[in-house]
């Protein structure tokens, strides 16, 4: 049945696949590593970036080897957690300060994710973050305001305006990007122009780390000193009319069709390319 499945798969006319799945098994690499042995023309990115950037721990280890600035951070497994919890908890107050952020590894759209303002919080929180992912992430907090690009390209990839987003909650959650209107954004995000020029340079850098393709969103944290950190990227942002990725290209002069358009013409030429390559 499943050989079936890929004859009638690989005979079907397709111009190419716009794969819009989010999370588990759609963005982490899963679903392009199917079509990647269709040889289907697909939107957006590769296995490579998708695993690594659904992966926040390989994500992060990626960033560091670009130069990135990131805000301090540790992480650790499920086994370990259960056999040293107290040296765990040790090492992280060692290294981070309170607040920390403990998060699921290999979850998106803030799931699972807590703050931590004392030790019994940050166990609690690894507990929660520990029914989602065997893989725990836990980072310093830092007062920030959060700003976030849009990425678009393959080799040459270019930027959007800056957004902000002002969370009236704690921090950017669930519900607060879900299921409530405790969010206001800010676009163009108010930034001055050297502080935008350094985003966008991060932005690409870490799109080229990842050997990104067709689209990201990049998030920063931007301190009132204006110190830049990244926070994380996210290889298939959400793609309604209403969310932050076309918003943002909206902004830019690039309306939703016309950046569905390209983003089909940089999947197209990226299979294109692979074509080209010789396997023995």
């Amino acid at each position: 049945m499943c050989l079936n499945f890929l004859a009638s798969m690989k005979e079907s006319k397709f111009d190419v696949i716009f794969p819009l799945l989010h999370g588990t098994n759609g963005e982490d690499g899963t679903v392009q590593g199917f079509l990647e042995v269709l040889n289907l023309p697909y939107v957006g990115n590769g296995v490579l970036a998708s695993s690594a950037g659904m992966d926040k721990v390989v994500m992060k280890q990626l960033f560091e080897i670009a130069n990135l600035p990131q805000v301090a951070y540790t992480y650790f497994i499920r086994n370990d957690w259960n056999k040293k919890q107290d040296a765990l908890i040790a090492e992280m107050e060692q290294k981070l300060t309170y607040p920390m952020f403990v998060k699921p590894a290999n979850l998106g759209s803030s799931v699972g994710v807590s703050k931590a303002d004392d030790r019994a919080e940050l166990i609690k929180a690894v507990e929660v973050a520990l029914k989602y992912d065997r893989k725990i992430v836990v980072e310093t907090g830092v007062v920030a305001r959060e700003v976030e690009l849009a990425v678009l390209g393959n080799d040459e990839p270019e930027t959007s305006v800056p957004g902000e987003i002002k969370p009236k909650t704690a921090f950017y959650d669930y519900d607060s990007k879900y299921n409530d209107d405790n969010t206001d954004l800010l676009i163009p995000a108010p930034v001055e122009d050297e502080v935008y020029a350094q985003l966008s340079d991060m932005a690409k850098r870490a799109f080229k780390i990842l050997d990104g393709s067709g689209l990201v969103r990049a998030d920063f944290f931007v301190t009132k000193d204006n110190e830049i950190y990244i926070n994380e990227v996210n290889t298939l942002p959400g793609f309604t009319p209403i969310s932050m990725y076309p918003i943002l290209w909206q902004n830019t002069d690039l309306p939703y069709a016309d950046l569905i358009e390209k983003l089909i013409s940089l999947g197209m030429e990226r299979h294109a390319e692979k074509q080209q390559l010789q396997y023995q």
